[in-house]
């Protein structure tokens, strides 16, 4: 059993909307993933996706509305329910996710990382 320094972990990576596995929890990865800008209308048809800012703050953006998260806080986005995530500013979030789950859900594009690497 190793404890996650979650503070060291963000500075071994600079890029965005590249998630990189942290731990491992039952049949789920906990994620850390630096943001900026806009991501693309996705959804993910079998598992839910908890988003949780530890820096900075984010926009999802739902069809009807949206939620603004700041530090400290946290939103799980329900199956099937599609979701365009908006980083203004660059900010560190903490994905907690099912091991299969892709982080464009069901769309494929050039920012789909089907690999995911632990650090």
């Amino acid at each position: 059993m190793d404890k996650v320094n979650i503070a060291k972990k963000f500075l071994m990576f600079g890029d965005h909307w590249h998630p990189r596995i942290v731990a491992e929890v039952n049949d789920s990865y906990v994620k850390l993933a630096r943001l900026h800008g806009e991501f693309l209308w996705h959804n993910h048809e079998t598992e839910d996706e908890m988003f949780l800012v530890v820096r900075g703050s984010l926009r999802i953006k739902l069809r009807d509305n949206e939620i603004l998260l700041g530090e400290g806080e946290l939103a799980v986005i329900p199956r099937g329910v599609e979701h365009c995530p908006v980083a203004d500013e660059e900010c560190e979030v903490m994905l907690f996710e099912p091991k299969g789950t892709l982080n464009t859900g069901s769309v494929k594009s050039q920012r789909t990382v089907e690999k995911l690497e632990w650090i």
